[in-house]
This record gives structure tokens, sequence and C-alpha cells, in this order.
């Protein structure tokens, strides 16, 4: 979503969405947390995609876009853009623990990216865009370890898995036109062109219950 990318957005802001557009659902988070809620925080490239991924997932309430991993403590989209903040782009996942588990949280994760590309996801290139996995207890932290381990013995990749495994310290959510970016703005080139297509991939080929 760098400025080139902000570019062919712009070129293609006004051309019709595609006829799969208007069947697929993108549910909305709510913002009533719920008692026991648990929350889980993401970075897996533009969190655009993330949040559609997360808040697709039944059991999950919200996903709000944001940043993480840096040492920034007043962070903006233009700053985290310019790659000097150590932040990623990153999403708070909150969810049900008894309708969904972290464990299909970390399957989710590896499942809706590469994990293998160091430092970016498709054509979004950067630091910001770095894979990561934050963990808030040593449950967790084995939890996504376990998943590394299981996805190199299957040589699902070919490439060394470099996903970060870092202790969640701090998240600031993103500017409000950042949130629900892919519900309200369906038509945007970028949106249109790779998160649709992302997230469709995403769907097909990961076993889960989805919102209806």
């Amino acid at each position: 979503m760098k400025l080139f990318l902000a570019i062919i957005s712009f070129l293609f802001v006004g051309l019709k969405a595609s006829p799969q557009t208007g069947s697929i659902n993108f549910p909305i988070g709510s913002k009533k947390p719920l008692p026991n809620e648990a929350v889980a925080t993401f970075s897996e490239g533009c969190f655009w995609h993330a949040e559609i991924v997360f808040q697709s997932l039944d059991g999950v309430r919200d996903a709000v876009s944001g940043y993480a991993g840096g040492t920034d403590t007043n962070p903006s989209y233009e700053k985290v853009a310019h790659g000097n903040t150590g932040h990623a782009e990153t999403v708070q996942v909150y969810y049900d623990p008894s309708k969904i588990t972290y464990e299909t949280l970390v399957k989710a994760f590896f499942a809706s990216q590469n994990p293998t590309t160091l430092n970016r996801q498709g054509n979004d290139a950067g630091t910001e865009y770095r894979s990561v996995a934050f963990y808030r207890n040593e449950k967790e932290k084995q939890i996504i370890e376990s998943e590394i381990k299981r996805l190199t013995d299957s040589k699902m990749y070919k490439d060394k898995i470099v996903t970060e495994i870092v202790p969640f310290k701090k998240f600031y959510a993103a500017e409000t036109y950042h949130q629900e970016y892919i519900h309200f703005n369906p038509d945007n080139g970028y949106v249109q062109n790779v998160s649709i297509p992302e997230f469709l991939i995403f769907k097909k080929t990961f076993k889960a219950n989805y919102k209806q």
C-alpha cells in the first residue's frame, strides 16, 4: 500500500465492483466487549487484509487495524509507511475462547499469508509488512512455535518461515479511515485486485467456521 500502490488504487477506484463482490460478506466488528473475552495480536502484511481474515471467523468479535512492534509512541500511517518507527501493520483480535481457540487463530494467521517472505507480502514491501506473531504468555508462544514446526515438517514451503515470535508490549489503533476499510471501500482498486482475491483464496483453502 505504498505510494505506487496508492496510485494504482486511485486509478481503479472508479471501476465497478466485480460480480463476486456483492456475494461476499465482510462482517463489521462489534465494539461491545464480551465477557471473558481474549485478545490476540498478529502482523501479516496489509492490515486491511488481516482484518477481514480474522473478522470472518466465527467467535471473533472484532479485529482492529493498527501498529505494533516498534518504538514510536505516537505512530501514524504516514510515519509507519516510512519504515523508521519499527512498527508493523497489525491487527488486534478480540475473540471468545469458548467459540474459537488461540490455536485456530494461529493457524489462520499462517494460512492467510506467505510467512517465508522477509519484510513483505506480495507487492507490499518494507519492515512494516513483516510477519509477526505476538504472544502474551508462554502457552501462546509454544502454540506459535508448534505451528511453525508443523508447517516446516510438512514441507509446505520450500523456503524457511521468517515469522517473528515477539512478546506483546503495546498496540496502537490505526486511523479511523483504516477500520473496516474493505467493508466500506469494496470498489477500491487495491481492495478489488489484491485484498479480495487474497481473502477468497484464504476462505477456500482454510477450513473453519465462518460467520454467515
